[in-house]
């Protein structure tokens, strides 16, 4: 049973760490540009810890990292390549000394218009598998006895029922991944990853949990005008949060004392939700899960290569057929 801590829905990333020194602590929080990530770096880097912060575009992450302070490191990282997620890796891997916490936020980023990659919805790659491939790179690095693994995830309470048929009965396939996340929605899959990495990783004493970010405020409310936006106003505020509230969660889980040795857990609000959805604690399913989620990193992987070899291949005819004096 897990210690009950005084922080709740209105609590900020601020409140939450006050008092808490992290001087001398390394964390990796991506999606640095975000609501989320921006207001949990901040938070850390104002109690000292020396985050790394990762957005879609190098240029994002200065932004970020200048809004955050100078105890910051700005790296690009595009989810939607894995290539760059595996650069983004070995930079962070090339630093001396472990990480105390990876903390990751969801940031979407420019897509270009496209739709898939290797047969995948292109906004499940950048949303979950592209985390995947990050966490599970950088999760060795992460300091034993103590270390933590925070992972962004989303409703997960809810009619699961023919996707949970469907990663029992045969989760060994991309598509079957896809039914597994219906709609391509990947939040709800964080929380069951989060579940098995903590398994994974509790003989070295790390912690891994994911957390609800909370209610987005509805888009184009101030577009509203008249009688209609001063009733609707008010009351959209009393259950939407700031980006400071929808933070504390995560930076809660990063390093608070409170949750000193709690793991696998699901949290929303600063609390532990008590769950009756039987994907979060279906050991079978996880570990499905797990293993399809690495046979498509290394597909995307594999495709990649192809791709680069091919197109080597074709500059490589070309400069034949240039030497030759033949054209194009």
């Amino acid at each position: 049973m897990t210690q009950s801590n005084p922080f709740g829905a209105r609590s900020t990333a601020d409140q939450v760490l006050a008092g808490v020194d992290l001087t001398r602590k390394r964390m990796v929080v991506t999606g640095c540009r975000s609501d989320i990530g921006l207001e949990t770096m901040k938070a850390l880097v104002a109690n000292g810890a020396h985050v790394i912060g990762l957005a879609q575009t190098l240029q994002d992450a200065r932004a970020a990292c200048d809004a955050a302070g100078n105890w910051s490191t700005p790296m690009a990282c595009d989810f939607a390549d894995v290539d760059s997620i595996g650069s983004a890796a070995d930079s962070i891997c090339d630093l001396p000394g472990p990480l105390d916490a990876i903390i990751t936020t969801t940031e979407l980023g420019n897509l270009s218009g496209r739709k898939r990659y290797c047969d995948i919805e292109l906004k499940s790659i950048v949303e979950y598998i592209g985390h995947f491939a990050l966490v599970n790179r950088l999760a060795d690095r992460v300091r034993s006895n103590g270390g933590r693994i925070v992972m962004v995830c989303g409703e997960v309470i809810g009619n699961r029922a023919p996707a949970h048929q469907a990663a029992r009965d045969n989760l060994r396939s991309r598509h079957s991944y896809e039914r597994l996340v219906p709609g391509g929605r990947a939040k709800s899959a964080h929380a069951i990853c989060a579940k098995e990495l903590s398994r994974r990783l509790a003989p070295r004493g790390v912690l891994v949990n994911s957390f609800d970010a909370g209610i987005i405020k509805p888009a184009g409310l101030h577009q509203n005008a008249g009688w209609m936006r001063r009733i609707i106003g008010p009351i959209a505020r009393l259950f939407t949060k700031s980006a400071a509230q929808r933070a504390a969660t995560a930076a809660l889980l990063a390093a608070s004392p409170q949750i000193a040795g709690i793991s696998g857990e699901n949290w929303s609000n600063c609390q532990v939700i008590s769950h009756t959805d039987p994907l979060l604690t279906d050991e079978i399913v996880a570990k499905r899960l797990w293993n399809t989620s690495e046979q498509i990193v290394f597909a995307i992987r594999a495709a990649n290569r192809i791709g680069f070899q091919g197109a080597a291949q074709g500059r490589a005819a070309a400069d034949r057929r240039s030497l030759m004096g033949v054209a194009d």
